[in-house]
């Protein structure tokens, strides 16, 4: 693509869906730091993140969910579908309600979005369940991410637009990777915490 293209790529649709993206970021760090000030400094970073993930889940993915059972996102208007045409420009799927789609929206939405309420909870409470409730979240949403992409990749990604930076890198790469790395550090984390109570208990038995 020329350098003369890509500022066209900059539409008012493109900034806001941007700015709002970074608002909902900005609201998950103002809970955070509310609700979770007797908590160390890493677990509220796991605040403002589980903050985020279900403003994302229910203020975003929610009515895309409602627009594709009533209809599509091509055919709906306000400024929650224009967001979601303005994604739907890297993979058209999601403007015409792909079912394999739809199908993992509605299981982030209910499943995963009240699994981050309630791990906020666990934590902010320090309840015994919290590494549970954590690892189930994280494989839910590392599963949702494998079978966004899986098929269409096995098929030769008919319906990704990787033409220019914005949508591969941004778009496609950014905005779906982060719900692949911070489920990673967080499946990790259960796991060395799990690992050294697992350990503790044994040493004073000896």
């Amino acid at each position: 693509m020329a350098k003369g293209d890509e500022p066209a790529l900059f539409t008012k649709v493109t900034v806001y869906s941007l700015l709002a993206c970074v608002a909902q970021f900005a609201v998950g760090f103002v809970f955070a730091q509310k609700w979770g000030n007797k908590c160390s400094a890493v677990d509220r970073w796991v605040l403002v993140w589980l903050f985020y993930d279900a403003i994302v889940h229910f203020t975003l993915e929610g009515p895309f969910v409602y627009m594709s059972l009533v209809g599509n996102v091509a055919t709906s208007d306000g400024p929650l579908a224009e967001l979601w045409k303005e994604y739907g420009k890297a993979d058209e799927r999601w403007l015409y309600s792909d079912p394999t789609i739809v199908s993992l929206e509605l299981l982030t939405v209910v499943l995963d979005g009240f699994l981050a309420l309630l791990l906020v909870y666990a934590i902010i409470k320090d309840k015994h369940y919290r590494h549970f409730v954590q690892i189930t979240l994280c494989v839910c949403e590392l599963y949702g991410g494998w079978m966004t992409f899986c098929p269409d990749w096995l098929i030769g990604s008919p319906n990704l637009n990787t033409s220019n930076w914005l949508y591969l890198w941004v778009y496609l790469v950014f905005f779906n990777g982060i719900w692949v790395v911070v489920p990673g550090l967080l499946l990790w984390q259960s796991w060395r915490d799990l690992r050294s109570m697992h350990q503790h208990p044994k040493k004073k038995n000896r």
